[in-house]
């Protein structure tokens, strides 16, 4: 094949010459197509980077082609309304329609089996309630006994997304929505941008490793900065970002090429330097270093709620954390539990297919142990991890929440098509690029009303799933109104896969039930290693 694409290519430029200069001039555009494919065909076989293009020049390249096409392709013709990953087209459809204001029903029943494993649903009453008389926006209020500036928060809000990841477009759209809907807007860790301020929504500043927006030249923790930061009326809480669904566990590094002149006057940094966001922080290193961040926090931000992010590990380093908080008298305002299937932006594949533990069990995990150590009542949980309709809401409280957080649904919001192209600036819909030609696309004027639209139909689902389990105040939901099939012929409510602990089990040894002896006997408050030598040892 590569010497009759050789030969082909060398005797159609030949006849192109033979044409031009013997029969007729006329004919001289023909070397315009001939001589090119000539030369790219002698390229191809000489080069040695690519065999497949070496062996079969030219014809090879198609296989790029192809690979470039393949997931749009199947996107739109081949894959199931039910199966595409990460989110199906059901899911992404109901995104698009709430946003847009339009009809969101679906005709003919459900296109889900009902009959395989892992199929989820709710408990209807049979004295259901008139959704019209239960509050339309139900609101949690977040801070704790200390807080001097609780926050009244919406049961469902914008995750964390930094400006860099998403555009500035993108950025103030969601923060438009916000605005309009009365609802949360996450900064991300790349700290606060002119765009989070534009329309005055509501912030959550995330404080990650690196201290964006309030870091010193050397890279620590910046007292000043910080104060300077959360002095903004809009800035409503504060969230110190411990690991993410997306690269739990994971550092990042910030190209200089985009350290640009604005991003590093946003996140405090030098320009056109790269910067390195370490997997660990450098302001604590303990369990009881981080309550006693948290209560500085809490201090220099005049009161405001603080709390941390995490995508559950380790489970002994969040008893830990726990045991530090009992220790020290801090606790948290609120903390964001994420999911190991969560992600917005680039990351390794298998940090993202195969590090941190799932969202539901880690919700679970989270909630059991905060009513194991009788603290629950003093912090807000926050559920993050694929929440995109009122039913996902309505589980996530079941399983312990407080209140919800989306990143990517907030993004189908603002017009992502699941192009699967974040993490190389060319997304074609200008939300999670710097392209400044494909940003220009994204119309904030718009799309901000999609996000506070989304938002809104949201919420509203959610509470007519509540007044159809017969439940007038989310407070009232609890693990026993969701169902799962565990296979064919069997189903369990959530209560059953996920048992609740006792109210303040885990603060007596004699108490703590035998599966989680081991991981309470090794949390140590004063170091996220383990004490492996008080491992519990069941007797005979």
């Amino acid at each position: 094949m590569r010497i009759i694409v050789l030969v082909f290519s060398f005797l159609l430029a030949l006849a192109s010459l033979i044409l031009t200069f013997t029969v007729s001039n006329r004919f001289w555009w023909t070397l315009l197509i001939s001589i090119p494919i000539f030369l790219w065909a002698l390229y191809d076989a000489n080069q040695k980077k690519r065999a497949i293009v070496r062996n079969f020049p030219i014809i090879g390249r198609s296989r790029y082609v192809a690979e470039w096409l393949r997931p749009k392709l199947y996107q739109y013709f081949v894959e199931p309304d039910t199966d595409g990953r990460p989110f199906n087209r059901l899911d992404r459809n109901i995104i698009y329609q709430r946003s847009k204001n339009v009809n969101d029903t679906t005709p003919f029943g459900t296109q889900l089996n009902i009959y395989d494993e892992g199929y989820e649903w709710i408990n209807h009453s049979i004295a259901a309630i008139d959704h019209h008389k239960i509050e339309e926006d139900p609101r949690v209020i977040v801070g704790g006994t200390n807080c001097k500036q609780p926050y009244s928060m919406s049961l469902f809000n914008v995750a964390a997304m930094s400006f860099g990841s998403l555009s500035k477009n993108a950025v103030m759209a969601l923060n438009g929505g916000a605005a309009i809907g009365n609802f949360a807007h996450n900064t991300g860790e790349g700290g606060i941008s002119q765009y989070h301020d534009k329309f005055n929504g509501d912030l959550i500043y995330q404080i990650g490793t690196g201290y964006f927006g309030c870091r010193t030249a050397d890279g620590n923790f910046s007292d000043e900065l910080f104060v300077e930061r959360t002095s903004k009326d809009n800035v409503k809480m504060i969230e110190i970002k411990l690991s993410q669904g997306a690269k739990p566990g994971h550092g990042g590094i910030l190209p200089a090429k985009k350290a640009t002149p604005e991003i590093a006057k946003i996140r405090n940094i030098e320009p056109h330097k790269a910067v390195l966001s370490p997997p660990f922080h450098r302001a604590f290193s303990t369990p009881i270093g981080l309550m006693k961040f948290i209560g500085k926090c809490q201090n220099l931000s005049g009161g405001k709620p603080v709390g941390f992010k995490l995508c559950v590990g380790q489970k002994s380093e969040f008893i830990a954390i726990c045991k530090a908080m009992l220790e020290t008298g801090i606790k948290p305002d609120f903390i964001a539990v994420d999911g190991g299937e969560g992600g917005t932006g680039a990351a390794p594949l298998e940090f993202s297919n195969s590090v941190g533990m799932p969202f539901i069990e880690g919700l679970s995990f989270v909630y059991n142990t905060l009513i194991g150590f009788d603290i629950k009542k003093e912090i807000t949980l926050i559920a993050s991890g694929k929440i995109v309709s009122g039913f996902h809401i309505f589980r996530a409280i079941s399983l312990g929440a407080d209140a919800c957080n989306s990143a990517r649904a907030m993004m189908m919001a603002v017009g992502c098509i699941q192009a699967l192209e974040c993490n190389h600036n060319t997304c074609p819909t200008g939300v999670a690029t710097q392209d400044p030609r494909l940003i220009k696309g994204l119309d904030v004027s718009d799309k901000k009303y999609r996000v506070a639209n989304y938002h809104k139909e949201t919420v509203k689902s959610f509470i007519e799933l509540m007044a159809a389990a017969g439940i007038d105040d989310p407070d009232k939901i609890n693990r026993s109104h969701v169902n799962r099939r565990v296979d064919r012929n069997r189903t369990k409510a959530y209560h059953e896969i996920f048992p609740y602990l006792a109210e303040g089990c885990l603060l007596n040894n004699d108490s703590v039930p035998v599966e989680w002896r081991n991981d309470v006997a090794i949390a140590d408050p004063n170091s996220f290693e383990p004490k492996f030598e008080s491992i519990y040892i069941e007797s005979d």
